[in-house]
């Protein structure tokens, strides 16, 4: 019993050191996990079937260890962008998405996306579109959209 004594309390003693260290970020070995670290994938938006209204989708990923909140996003090609929640089917307008720390905010077809009201111009396939996502810590986003087909799916890329 006594053998396993000593290796025991030296692991014992090697953990408690191990605990003691700080968060110094000053030797270069980890990141500053005290804020949100933002970006933004997956970015589409299906050629729309309306001269006036268009949908959009990507998804906001947060490797930072902070949450975040998405409050607006604005575009030059539609006089308003909104956000947009369904759940159980039902679509309905909201102020602002929560991106949350170490995960994402996913925007696709048949759940949360994006609505361009008042269309200043249609946009085609092939086109791109520049948004700003704004948040309400990490400063803006700007994002290049393209324009794909109406009948897009991200899961096959057609």
């Amino acid at each position: 019993m006594r053998r396993l004594a000593v290796p025991a309390a030296a692991l014992a003693a090697a953990l408690a050191l191990a605990g003691c260290g700080g968060s110094d970020d000053s030797a270069g070995g980890s990141k500053d996990d005290s804020k949100a670290d933002l970006s933004v994938s997956s970015s589409y938006m299906p050629q729309p079937v309306s001269a006036d209204m268009a949908a959009g989708f990507l998804t906001v990923v947060n490797k930072g260890g902070t949450k975040d909140e998405l409050t607006s996003v604005s575009s030059d090609v539609a006089d308003r962008v909104t956000l947009h929640s369904t759940t159980g089917g039902s679509m309905q307008e909201v102020t602002s998405f929560a991106v949350p720390a170490h995960g994402q905010l996913v925007f696709n077809s048949g759940g949360n996306h994006l609505m361009f009201e008042k269309l200043k111009r249609e946009p085609k396939q092939g086109d791109t579109i520049t948004l700003r996502l704004s948040f309400a810590e990490s400063g803006p986003l700007t994002v290049e959209m393209p324009v794909k087909s109406a009948t897009y799916n991200p899961s096959t890329g057609h």
